[in-house]
């Protein structure tokens, strides 16, 4: 049996919270291009239409506020299971944070989407290796799958094992692995929208 993959930090606490994103976009800082990207695939499927958009794992706020100022029709529900990321995002979103619901939940647990409703669009960046398992990604695909309204849209950014990126392959998917873990949620069809500097973005129909 495949044993998961302990995390170094905790991200439920303020100082590894904050350490984490004050790191982040200095390390990786392409990830501009990502969040560009995410806000483009939702325009052109939503068509400026209001729309309500699920981030699973949105961390300190990074993509909910380029979304949010690059979209202004969209609604929005952040879901993390630190209550120290939240803090920092509604310290970052400011008074882009009356459109957004924030829920302090883990998507590792069974029923996380409980009670959330429907949504046009579901959106996750850099988490979905915080499953500590990569054989745990079809069941997140499927639970993200029956929260889309019809004709919604999952779009889906991680680091990638293999060459250009990660060598834990325990933790991380190749970017194969990844288009196939979504296929087998019931995804009738993926695309792969950007793969740079060790990450990879899937759009998911």
């Amino acid at each position: 049996m495949s044993i998961d993959v302990p995390s170094p930090i905790d991200l439920r606490q303020m100082e590894d919270a904050r350490e984490w994103a004050s790191t982040a976009m200095a390390k990786r800082p392409w990830r501009t291009e990502f969040f560009s990207m995410f806000a483009s695939a939702i325009a052109r499927d939503g068509t400026n239409v209001p729309c309500r958009v699920l981030e699973l794992g949105s961390g300190p706020g990074f993509l909910a506020e380029h979304l949010l100022n690059a979209l202004p029709f969209v609604s929005y529900v952040a879901l993390d299971f630190s209550g120290a990321m939240h803090e920092l995002a509604a310290e970052r979103l400011c008074n882009l944070a009356n459109r957004v619901q924030f829920v302090e939940r883990s998507f590792r647990e069974p029923a996380w989407s409980n009670g959330l409703g429907q949504f046009q669009h579901v959106v996750t960046n850099q988490a979905v290796h915080e499953l500590r398992h990569k054989r745990h990604a079809p069941l997140l695909h499927t639970q993200a799958r029956e929260v889309l309204a019809t004709g919604g849209s999952y779009l889906v950014c991680d680091h990638f094992a293999g060459e250009g990126g990660m060598s834990n392959d325990l933790l991380y998917m190749t970017v194969d692995e990844q288009k196939a873990a979504l296929l087998a949620a019931g995804f009738a069809s993926v695309e792969q929208l950007l793969l740079k500097g060790g990450l990879v973005l899937h759009h998911a129909i």
